[in-house]
């Protein structure tokens, strides 16, 4: 059965939790896995061979201090990291949860291969190994815009292990290709990669994720991604990220939902309008993707077990751009999910 709530933005308020460290300063370059780029938590490194390369997956591993037995695993989007979900560690581990949150590879402090047959198979198989090495067991998935896209695959390949999924605006509730958005190689998204910077980025996440607002919080966000692509690693960095756009853009997940058979938490902020190749795509085609407002009743009337959450005036990123309200609604829907 599907429940809808929907919830009005209030203002930004975060989680109580330690002080946290100050991003750099603005233009600074990090190195090809992040280096000089500090997150809030420890982060720790899971080595293993995959495709004939020796790779790291970094990752966070928070306990709370008064544990209830659960574990979430975090699967950050595209252009986020497991430090990005700084805020949702807090709220989580604050509830009782231990957190696992790993960068992908490809991603942020993660090794970036010069050559990687990426899918979301993969990579999900990669998160599991990460898991199986902590002797974890059953755990509650939840996934932000390309991470809800792992997180149906890997609960997809999983499902004895995952217990509930949360989606937080999940891309891939629609079929970009099918819907008209033109094809591009590798090649054209490396050398669209390439052209990143942090005037881009910011002009896209006001946009996109925080719903034409702005906050000065959200800088060290823009920060970390154009000192990430700015750096040593500039043309390695875009060459892994054309091969996830691939991925991304030719391996869809929407005609699988009804094979999800956990109790499924969607988190919607409707004013989101994320669409993969929307800038490459006609006037007629931009016009009738990336509407959040829908896809998300859509994608709750297509899982079978799912509770739909819907945050009117939040964009991409609730999690960050309203993360007390964001977090009550989680906790709340994770503790009001059915058993599986």
């Amino acid at each position: 059965m599907i429940k809808r709530l929907l919830l009005a933005a209030c203002g930004f308020a975060s989680i109580a939790h330690a002080q946290l460290p100050p991003a750099a300063m603005p233009g600074a370059a990090y190195g090809q896995q992040l280096e000089g780029f500090d997150y809030a938590y420890a982060v720790k490194r899971f080595s293993f061979d995959s495709q004939g390369k020796q790779l790291e997956m970094a990752y966070i591993d928070s306990a709370p201090a008064k544990p209830n037995g659960r574990t979430v695993v975090l699967l950050h989007g595209k252009n986020f990291c497991a430090g990005t979900w700084e805020s949702t560690i807090a709220a989580l581990n604050d509830a009782g949860y231990r957190v696992v949150a790993p960068d992908q590879i490809g991603f942020c402090k993660s090794t970036k291969p010069d050559a990687y047959q990426y899918t979301f198979q993969q990579l999900a198989y990669n998160t599991h190994a990460l898991l199986a090495s902590l002797n974890i067991g059953r755990v509650t998935v939840l996934g932000h815009s390309t991470g809800g896209m792992l997180g149906i695959r890997y609960a997809l390949l999983y499902p004895q292990q995952v217990e509930q999924l949360a989606l937080v605006n999940p891309i891939g509730l629609e079929d970009w290709k099918a819907l008209g958005v033109p094809y591009r190689t590798v090649d054209q998204w490396f050398e669209r990669e390439l052209k990143v910077n942090a005037s881009g980025i910011k002009a896209y996440e006001q946009s996109t994720y925080y719903a034409g607002n702005w906050k000065p919080q959200y800088d060290k966000w823009v920060d970390m991604l154009a000192g990430l692509n700015s750096g040593p690693g500039h043309r390695l960095v875009a060459w892994n990220s054309a091969l996830i756009y691939d991925m991304i853009y030719t391996q869809p997940v929407i005609y699988e939902f009804g094979q999800l058979t956990m109790p499924t938490l969607l988190l919607i902020g409707d004013r989101d309008t994320t669409a993969i190749g929307a800038d490459a795509a006609s006037p007629e085609v931009k016009a009738r993707i990336g509407h959040y407002e829908t896809l998300g009743k859509q994608a709750a009337r297509s899982i079978p077990r799912s509770t739909l959450v819907e945050f009117a005036d939040l964009g991409h990123a609730p999690q960050i751009q309203d993360p007390a309200v964001f977090h009550r609604a989680l906790i709340k829907g994770l503790a009001s999910l059915p058993a599986p």
